[in-house]
């Protein structure tokens, strides 16, 4: 075995809260040299070990033995991909793990089947969830009625009112009750535990009621009352089926739509690899000597391996250019706009795509020592290293579970202790337990979220998750990509320079965009797509009649280009004349980089100081020309979003402060940042720079934001304390977000980050006004003043009213 250090990537299954992560953490780091960082929303760990005896397997036994199920998704150095396999088939047949619904992880050694956990992110589970969410919900709303409002009370109701509440209390919360059961077993308690109990209690007495107690009889009506009825003689026990039932859909409720919020988590790496290529033309030389070319899968490619790339098609792996010139389009791991030029000799990265010309690469690296590989670890790196928040609600339960189970049993014993029959001290028991039903308390995060991520969506707002909620709050850094964020992300001609002196300038700039735009459409660079549109929006009307069309079908007077030619990264050129005008009458035009223009025999230093000032700009030139001499510069740059200015006030007037970030030149981002008002500028970085930027910012002790819309930024959207995404960006980039743009406006960033922090303000009040509720409401049933109906009505009430404040979230920027 290898002395070097251990490094271990474990999937991890059955995760629900942090109590989860902290309780694997711990275990691994049982083991000697073992470090450890496990991630929630991946539901992976990342495991490093200094100690040469410890193994894979001895890492997945960890886990195991913390209650989960491991399995080892990479490792530096182990045993045969085989044996892994194999261990981890029996391991995922031998062992599973048992969490609470509400998200608290049971005692160690507890076990189940994988397809039992129905708070884990998969769709099995989401369907199982919702299909017993729509059964209690369409049951639960009749014997609420029935139960709640005396009017409703036909001849026989309580029997109806039974044989609907029951399949909700048993199928639909059968959830609960196994959790509860299997924490009981393993003497751990849970917000399950105190909803299971309180269902099994309230339905338990009801039934008895109904069957034994008197309360069967037809035409018994049951009107709510402050004081127990228990207590005054010759009273029918009240039936308390409505309260199990709303438990138990209310319930259902928050934990689908917590369902909800996990399942979106997570996609990240899965995004990233499908940016690659997936097959590749590999020369291969015959027995005979000659070369062809053979089309395999990638993932047969070897470094040294000489390969195709075709116009159109994406760079298979990174590499060395041998033979060929083209563009490359690296926007997708760059960002930026403007196709790279390469030739013999130039490096090339994979998933990069071929524009123009074909080339011949030799591969210098492949599978994960490729730029896209490791790009795909910077996220992995840095989302597995962002420690989930806690919620507050699983604090809260942890004391509050077993200290009402204690106050409930207290209850009944003082009540028999005291002489009162059996049935007044059940009824006071019981009221404890209804009272305390953390219905409110499990429905407060859920509520506001749905409440406002529904209204972020009507804004173009998509936020991931509670936890996304609580870094909005601390967030005093903002650091913008500038390409596509900041700016448009394309190409646009923003000016045509002509020589000095030039007479008629306004004429000379149309005919120089005319004649540039004639040849540039038979091209496909970016810059050529740019000078086109140009035209297209500025060029002369059509003839109020209509255009003419001559007998081969083009309309007389349109442009024509004859011998077009392009020289890959240095310009084009071709000979334009006006349509069925007669012969001889065509020009040759070029427009390209000075340096091949004067090579072409053009004379271009009229145009230098123009051109040179625009580059230092940061915009990017070309120059045209005909007839031996060049008549303008076309300068094209990314131009800035209407939007971009404005929304970075509103940064500022939340009390951030703005970074520009960018891959682009210093000139062109300088240029940018004056224009929006931005002081800090952090220019030509790579994807791992960007990362470092954050990192930096971090260590300086600010809590940063990040605004990024490009593969180049996941990582570091990742990073940050909080991510957000432009939705017109690519998808890799939106799923390494905390917050998606769906409008790609940047104004949205700042309306984002207000409705974050009302959201998380919302969910405060809601948990605080929940337990409050609670606590004040427990003395007064375990007294006897309060009857387990009236509990249930004022438990109801107590949702309604974190629902209720909730939907002022509706309201926000109206």
């Amino acid at each position: 075995m290898s002395n070097e250090p251990l490094v271990v990537d474990l999937a991890v299954e059955g995760m629900t809260c942090a109590s989860c992560v902290a309780r694997v953490e711990k275990r691994l780091q049982r083991l000697p040299g073992v470090t450890a960082s496990v991630n929630l929303p991946l539901e992976s760990a990342h495991v490093e070990s200094s100690d040469p005896a410890v193994t894979s397997d001895d890492l997945v036994a960890a886990v195991a033995a913390a209650g989960y199920q491991a399995r080892v998704t990479s490792t530096s150095h182990s045993a045969p991909a085989e044996h892994d396999d194999e261990h981890d088939d029996e391991h995922d047949d031998e062992h599973g793990a048992e969490h609470a619904l509400s998200g608290h992880s049971m005692a160690p050694g507890h076990h189940m089947e994988p397809d039992e956990d129905t708070s884990a992110p998969t769709d099995g589970r989401g369907a199982d969830l919702r299909r017993r969410l729509v059964v209690a919900s369409v049951l639960t709303v009749p014997v609420l009625l029935l139960s709640m409002v005396p009017a409703l009370q036909l001849t026989g109701w309580q029997w109806l009112v039974a044989a609907l509440a029951l399949p909700v209390v048993t199928w639909a919360a059968w959830p609960f009750h196994r959790a509860a059961a299997r924490a009981a077993r393993h003497g751990a308690s849970t917000m399950d535990t105190l909803v299971s109990i309180g269902i099994v209690a309230a339905t338990g007495w009801s039934l008895w009621a109904l069957l034994l107690g008197g309360a069967g009889e037809l035409g018994m009506t049951m009107t709510p009352s402050l004081w127990p009825r228990a207590a005054h003689e010759g009273a029918a026990p009240e039936l308390y089926f409505e309260v199990a039932a709303v438990v138990t859909t209310f319930l259902l409720a928050g934990r689908y739509a917590e369902h909800r919020s996990r399942r979106r988590a997570g996609d990240a790496l899965r995004s990233l690899l499908d940016l690659g290529a997936k097959d590749v033309a590999v020369l291969v030389t015959g027995a005979d000597g000659r070369r062809t070319e053979q089309r395999v899968p990638v993932d047969r490619l070897r470094v040294d391996d000489e390969f195709v790339v075709r116009p159109g098609e994406k760079v298979a792996t990174d590499g060395v250019v041998l033979t060929g010139e083209s563009a490359l389009d690296t926007s997708l791991l760059t960002g930026e706009p403007v196709p790279v030029e390469v030739g013999p000799g130039d490096q090339v990265t994979g998933a990069t795509i071929n524009t123009s010309g074909s080339l011949v690469v030799r591969a210098s690296a492949v599978g994960a020592d490729t730029r896209l590989a490791q790009i795909g670890r910077l996220v992995a790196r840095a989302q597995t290293g962002k420690a989930p928040v806690q919620r507050l609600a699983d604090r809260i339960s942890a004391v509050f579970v077993p200290v009402v189970l204690v106050l409930a049993a207290g209850t009944l014993a003082a009540w028999l202790l005291s002489g009162a029959s059996a049935q007044q001290a059940f009824t006071a028991a019981v009221a404890v337990l209804i009272i305390a039903c953390p219905c409110a308390l499990g429905l407060a995060t859920p509520t506001a979220l749905l409440v406002g991520t529904g209204r972020g969506a009507q804004l173009g707002i998509l936020i991931k998750g509670p936890e996304i909620l609580e870094r909005t709050r601390r967030v005093d850094t903002v650091v913008l990509d500038k390409t596509g964020t900041v700016t448009q992300g394309r190409m646009a001609l923003t000016d045509v320079l002509l020589p000095a002196g030039t007479q008629h300038a306004d004429d000379a700039r149309t005919e120089a965009l005319r004649f540039a735009a004639a040849v540039e459409a038979r091209a496909e660079h970016p810059i050529a797509h740019a000078v086109v549109a140009a035209w297209a929006q500025a060029g002369e009307p059509a003839p109020a009649g209509g255009t003419s069309v001559g007998a081969d079908g083009v309309p007389i007077g349109s442009d024509e280009v004859h011998d077009f030619s392009s020289a890959a990264g240095r310009g084009v050129e071709g000979i334009v004349r006006t349509a069925h005008s007669g012969v001889g009458l065509g020009r040759r035009v070029l427009v390209g980089r000075p340096s091949w223009l004067a090579e072409k025999g053009v004379e271009t230093v009229a145009l230098h100081a123009g051109f040179d000032e625009a580059e230092r700009d940061g915009a990017t030139a070309v120059m045209v020309a005909w007839d031996g001499t060049a008549r303008a510069t076309l300068v094209v740059r990314d131009p800035l979003k209407d939007t971009s200015r404005q929304a970075v006030d509103e940064l500022r007037a939340l009390g951030l402060r703005p970074v520009l970030l960018t891959g682009d030149n210093e000139g062109a981002a300088r240029a940018v940042a004056h224009q929006v008002g931005i002081e800090d500028v952090v220019a030509q970085v790579l994807p791992e720079d960007k990362v470092d930027v954050v990192e930096r910012l971090q260590r300086e002790g600010r809590t940063v934001a990040m605004v990024g819309d490009g593969v180049n930024d996941a990582a570091a959207l990742a990073t940050a304390d909080l991510g957000l995404a432009m939705g017109t960006g690519t998808d890799v980039a939106i799923e390494a977000a905390d917050v998606t743009l769906v409008r790609g406006d940047l104004r949205s960033a700042a309306q984002a980050i207000r409705l974050s922090r009302r959201t998380l303000r919302v969910i405060r009040q809601n948990l605080f006004w929940a337990f409050a509720y609670n606590v004040a409401a427990i003395p007064l049933a375990a007294l006897g003043l309060l009857n387990p109906m009236i509990a249930g009505a004022a438990m109801a009430f107590s949702s309604v009213l974190v629902v209720g404040n909730s939907l002022r979230l509706r309201r926000f920027d109206r």
